[in-house]
C-alpha cells in the first residue's frame, strides 16, 4: 500500500497517510479507460445537427420546364440535391451518441486513472484547507507551496465555499466534487489534489485482506473458481476470466481478455466448463459443434 506524506495548506507535512490500494495501486487498464473516456466524449454530443432533404426545402413544386423540346436534362424540381439551394442528400439528423456503460467499467477506469497518477507521484492529499474567507491569492499561494504546476484538479468538499470560491478564478484550476470524480478529468490534468476529508476508498483502510482462495477451494462458481477482486486483478492460480451475463470464459491472450471485467476467475478451463460457461470466440463455437459430432457418431455406433 503506497504512501503520501500529507500537507498543510501552507506547504508544511503534517503527516503520513496511506493511499488505499484498491484505489491508488492497481494496474491501470488502458483499454477499459480508453472505453469509458469515449464513452463519455460521446454522451456530451448534443446530437442536435439537422439538414434537409429535398422534401422539406420550401419551394421547388412546380417543374422548372418542360420534358422534352429544351436541349436540357430533364429535371423536376429546382429543389433536388444537385441544384443551389437545393436538399442535401444522405446529411445528418439528429441522433443519440450515448453508449451503454456497465458501472463496474467506470468504476475500474477511475481506479486505473487515479493509479496512474498515484504511480507518477502526482497525487497530492491536504489535511484542510481551513480558510476563513475566500481569496484568489491564498489559493495561488497554496498550490505554490505545494509544488503543483500545470493542469491541477482540486477535489472540494461541497460545503467548503471558502476553497471553492477561492480557486473558481483559477484557469489552470479544475474544480469538480469527491461525487463527480471520474476518468476523464483525472486524465486531463497533471495534478489531483485531494483533503483528507474527499480521499477516495475502495474499502475502510486497516480492513483485513481476504487471502486468496487454493485452486481445489469451493468458489462461487464451485471449485476451481473464485470471486472477483476489487482491484480487477487475477487471484494468484486463477487466470481464465469469466463474465456472468454472457457465461462465457475469456483465456489468457485472448482477443477481448484485456477489455473484459472479470466477474469470475477460473483455475482451468475444465472449471470454467463444469460451471457452465463457454468458451468465447467464433473458435469456441466450431469446438462445440465438433464435440457435439463426435458424441453423436458414438452413441450412433
Amino acid at each position: 500500500m503506497a504512501s503520501v506524506t500529507m500537507k498543510t495548506s501552507g506547504g508544511k507535512d503534517a503527516g503520513s497517510l496511506e493511499l488505499d490500494a484498491d484505489v491508488f495501486g492497481i494496474q491501470p487498464n488502458v483499454p477499459v479507460m480508453h472505453q469509458v473516456v469515449t464513452a463519455q466524449l460521446a454522451a456530451r454530443r448534443a446530437g442536435t445537427q439537422s439538414t434537409k432533404t429535398r422534401s422539406e426545402v420550401s419551394g421547388g413544386g412546380k417543374k422548372p420546364f418542360k420534358q422534352k423540346g429544351t436541349g436540357n436534362a430533364r429535371q423536376g424540381s429546382i429543389r433536388a440535391p444537385h441544384y443551389s439551394g437545393g436538399g442535401v442528400a444522405l446529411g445528418p439528423k439528429p441522433r443519440k451518441y450515448d453508449q451503454k456503460t456497465p458501472k463496474k467499467m467506470i468504476k475500474l477506469a477511475l481506479r486505473s486513472a487515479l493509479s496512474d497518477r498515484a504511480a507518477e507521484g502526482k497525487v497530492v492529499v491536504v489535511e484542510e484547507w481551513g480558510w476563513d474567507a475566500p481569496k484568489t491569492k491564498q489559493a495561488v499561494s497554496a498550490l505554490s507551496a505545494l509544488g503543483v504546476d500545470g493542469k491541477v484538479l482540486v477535489v472540494v468538499d461541497t460545503n467548503d465555499v471558502n476553497a471553492i470560491r477561492s480557486f473558481l478564478n483559477l484557469p489552470q484550476v479544475q474544480l469538480i466534487e469527491v461525487g463527480e470524480l471520474n476518468a476523464y478529468d483525472v486524465l486531463c490534468n497533471d495534478y489531483v489534489v485531494f483533503t483528507k476529508a474527499t480521499l477516495p476508498s475502495g474499502q475502510p483502510i486497516g480492513a483485513a485482506k481476504v487471502a486468496p482462495a487454493s485452486a481445489s477451494a469451493e468458489g462461487p462458481f464451485g471449485a476451481g473458481s473464485h470471486a472477483a477482486t476489487e482491484d480487477g486483478e487475477a487471484p494468484e492460480g486463477f487466470d481464465i476470466k469469466g463474465n456472468a451475463d454472457s457465461m462465457l470464459y475469456h483465456l489468457p491472450g485472448s482477443r477481448y481478455y484485456e477489455a473484459t471485467i472479470a466477474e469470475a476467475w477460473f483455475a482451468t478451463e475444465e472449471a470454467a466448463k463444469a460451471a457452465g460457461f463457454k468458451k468465447a470466440g467464433s473458435r469456441a463455437k466450431k469446438d462445440d459443434a465438433a464435440e457435439a459430432a463426435d458424441d453423436t457418431s458414438e452413441t450412433s455406433e
